[in-house]
């Protein structure tokens, strides 16, 4: 009996490849290239938006391709403007000419940039922007079911329009528009855990009822249940009735002048009652999540993108000597614990803690693009970092989907954005 033998030949790793987001203008006559979509505010610095544009030169003759960033807090309907007024505040706004190119403007190239220029060749053309550390991040106030249109809240778009002057009027036909997002992921070193207490003195009564709240962490996830501990020792002739426990948001609307505005996204209501000169020690739970929240017309949401879901605002971190008026909404949240006592009011406290999503694990943090180069992607893209690799794989998504985990949006590839 001969011996069979078999060829088996090794296995290669796979070249390293880059998911990239792109989108047309409706004349094909533009096309913009972003490696991503969400840009991470790391307190110390912003993810830098790196992106390239492929022009049709024939087309652009002595014209120009300029590209914009807005910060913007849209805080009215459009359908309402009237005689001329807006509902809209520009928080930023800065304009680069990315074609044809501006001598001596040459600023370092992402690694994304340099293979992108290389696939599309001569007529591409990059551009990028440093987002200042004191805008906010993009936050969506959330519409009844019965409003229609755009919602209002703080939200960045890149717009590339074709045009001789910058001032021109720009045309739907040869520019577009581009949504992204600034966002904040949670802090590695969260704060002191949050514990409070109150006393309470009654009429025609000599002792105080004593309220003492806290939470397991000062930190929590989008979706984690929120754990409070409340020990009450009641001292006083009255009885406790009731335990109320309800995790309510703040928003800041930071405009012409402050207004807060308060929503609850979470509550329990026990019948826990504590009798006089006795104690009681409980611990309740609580998931605040949109999917109970989704008919609060005005609920700050986190900022949201064409067929995609989204959920809570974050808490706003805010950079220490940031002014406000250029935050647009500052979002915040507490657990207030509150005690329903029997012909003697209500007594009760408050606990601040943070909501924030979790810093991706696969993703390290990346450095201002001076010091570290290329940044690193935060939006689901596969990132190749071997830029010594002879082959470089392009996989082109179309702007307006997103692939989740699990779930795709599937689009035509000329279905509009807006």
């Amino acid at each position: 009996m001969g011996l069979n033998t078999i060829d088996i030949k090794p296995t290669l790793p796979s070249p390293p490849f880059y998911r990239v987001f792109k989108k047309s203008s409706p004349n094909c006559k533009l096309t913009v290239y972003l490696g991503k979509r969400d840009f991470v505010d790391h307190i110390d610095h912003v993810d830098p938006v790196d992106g390239v544009l492929l022009v049709d030169p024939e087309y652009m003759k002595d014209r120009k391709v300029f590209v914009s960033l807005t910060c913007a807090f849209c805080y009215g309907r459009e359908d309402l403007d009237v005689l001329g007024l807006s509902f809209r505040k520009d928080l930023y706004v800065s304009t680069v000419q990315a074609f044809p190119p501006l001598r001596g403007e040459k600023k370092p190239l992402s690694c994304l940039q340099e293979r992108l220029l290389k696939k599309l060749g001569q007529h591409a053309n990059a551009f990028g922007f440093t987002i200042p550390q004191n805008l906010p991040c993009s936050v969506t106030l959330q519409l009844s079911p019965e409003d229609t249109g755009k919602a209002c809240g703080v939200d960045y778009e890149l717009r590339v329009f074709c045009a001789k002057t910058v001032g021109e009027k720009i045309h739907q036909r040869n520019s577009v528009q581009l949504v992204i997002r600034k966002v904040q992921y949670a802090p590695e070193k969260p704060g002191p855990r949050p514990i409070v207490e109150t006393s309470r003195s009654f009429l025609m009564s000599d002792r105080s009822l004593h309220l003492e709240a806290s939470l397991d962490k000062e930190l929590y996830y989008h979706g984690e249940p929120i754990t409070v501990n409340v020990h009450v020792t009641n001292n006083s002739t009255k009885t406790v009735k009731k335990v109320k426990i309800s995790v309510c948001q703040y928003a800041d609307i930071c405009l012409f002048s402050t207004a807060q505005y308060k929503f609850p996204v979470a509550q329990v209501e026990a019948d826990d009652q504590v009798s006089p000169s006795s104690t009681s020690c409980q611990v309740y739970t609580l998931t605040p999540v949109l999917g109970t929240n989704r008919e609060k017309r005005g609920l700050a949401l986190d900022g949201k993108l064409k067929h995609e879901d989204t959920n809570l605002a974050s808490s706003t971190i805010v950079k220490e000597g940031t002014s406000k008026e250029m935050m647009g909404i500052v979002v915040s949240y507490r657990v207030k614990v509150k005690l329903v006592v029997s012909r003697g009011g209500d007594v009760a406290v408050e606990l601040p803690f943070v909501l924030m999503h979790p810093k991706p694990t696969d993703q390290p943090c990346s450095k201002p693009q001076s010091e570290a180069g290329a940044s690193v992607d935060t939006n689901l893209i596969e990132f190749g970092m071997n830029s010594s690799s002879p082959v470089d794989e392009f996989v082109f998504e179309d702007f307006a989907r997103l692939r989740l985990t699990g779930m795709k949006d599937h689009m035509s590839e000329d279905e509009p954005l807006f």
